[in-house]
């Protein structure tokens, strides 16, 4: 299916989202890859990342209407060798998911709700966070925190966080999309964001910027 969405979503912030349907052949045949690319991809054992992979450089390509190529730093943070845009990456199951901007750090989790979350909630929820008591909301609002604080921690550079320790996402009703407000406190220390998720045919989208 390619492409569907490509939007700014708030200022500055550029979402894209990605369906994969194609196979590997038909995603390579879209990109121009160098022989470094080449070689990385191909190292990839699992079929289905590589299919990530290329879906993610296929995804930029097209929103921003020009191939660039992404690098990592040591920490495996990855951006955009022109080192116009800020960018974080985030894939589950069929749909990859880039968050751009020219002026913020951002942050971006996307996930498809086909596990039981709710068998490891204790390892991520603490006992400021507040989940419903509608059975037949639970699962999604459990999801929701936990795409939160994926946003929060890479937009944090993922050092030094604990999912239930350092990161507090305030009590809200869950619905099918809204906003919310998360915090991080850790050794560098307290600072609050506000989030915006999303669901899409099963799964949860949950972005922020800094």
């Amino acid at each position: 299916m390619g492409l569907i969405f490509n939007q700014m979503v708030e200022e500055d912030c550029l979402l894209g989202i990605w369906e994969i349907e194609e196979n590997y052949d038909s995603l390579l045949s879209q990109l121009q890859l160098t022989s470094d690319e080449m070689a990385t991809v191909e190292s990839f054992k699992n079929y289905q990342r590589k299919l990530e992979w290329l879906s993610v450089r296929l995804l930029i390509n097209k929103i921003l209407n020009k191939p660039c190529c992404i690098v990592y730093n040591e920490s495996r943070k990855p951006f955009l060798e022109c080192n116009t845009y800020q960018i974080s990456i985030s894939h589950s199951h069929q749909l990859t998911s880039v968050l751009l901007s020219t002026k913020y750090k951002v942050g971006i989790d996307l996930e498809y709700m086909s596990h039981q979350i709710h068998r490891v909630a204790h390892k991520f929820i603490n006992e400021k966070e507040y989940i419903t008591s509608d059975i037949s909301l639970q699962r999604l609002h459990l999801y929701i925190h936990w795409c939160a604080k994926e946003a929060l921690y890479k937009i944090c550079d993922k050092q030094d966080i604990n999912f239930k320790q350092n990161l507090t996402i305030l009590p809200f009703e869950v619905g099918s999309q809204g906003t919310i407000i998360g915090y991080v406190d850790n050794r560098f220390g307290h600072e609050e964001f506000q989030l915006h998720y999303t669901t899409y045919d099963g799964y949860v989208i949950v972005w922020c910027k800094k």
